[in-house]
């Protein structure tokens, strides 16, 4: 009696499965999906999990953040340490990065905020650029 309940079971799961339509991410007629508000752009480099460099600069993925490719499945961080990505990312409320998104073409072309633009100008102000290895006899003298 249990072994036919079982098998009925089994059966019933099994074309559920067969019938069932695959989900897909929320995409809009270009191919681009929808992002929370609170997203920010930046370019995602995966150091060693869970340290990151985002736009640059040092940072570190949450406990239970999620990477998503540009299908939107699940992606280890491990599997893309080295590779440099254009992402849409949130933070959760310590400041770590918690969602990411990897771009496709379409989605790297809209407005976001986040990523610092390029500056093309240098003020007088500006400390000069200077190896660290210089001598000290060899460092520019301050003008009065």
């Amino acid at each position: 009696m249990n072994r036919c309940k079982t098998l009925l079971g089994v059966a019933i799961l099994a074309a559920a499965s067969f019938f069932s339509i695959p989900g897909q991410a929320q995409t809009s007629q270009n191919g681009v999906r929808e992002f929370p508000k609170a997203a920010m752009r930046g370019k995602l480099v995966v150091i060693a999990p869970p340290d990151i460099s985002m736009n640059g600069k040092v940072d570190r993925l949450s406990p239970g953040s999620r990477i998503r490719d540009t299908q939107s499945h699940i992606v280890m961080s491990a599997s893309i340490v080295g590779s440099e990505f254009n992402v849409n990312y949130t933070r959760d409320a310590a400041g770590l990065v918690h969602d990411v998104w990897i771009l496709n073409a379409a989605e790297v072309k809209e407005k976001r905020p986040g990523m610092a633009p390029a500056r093309n100008f240098l003020f007088d102000s500006d400390p000069p650029k200077i190896d660290p290895n210089t001598p000290f006899d060899k460092l520019p003298k301050y003008k009065p």
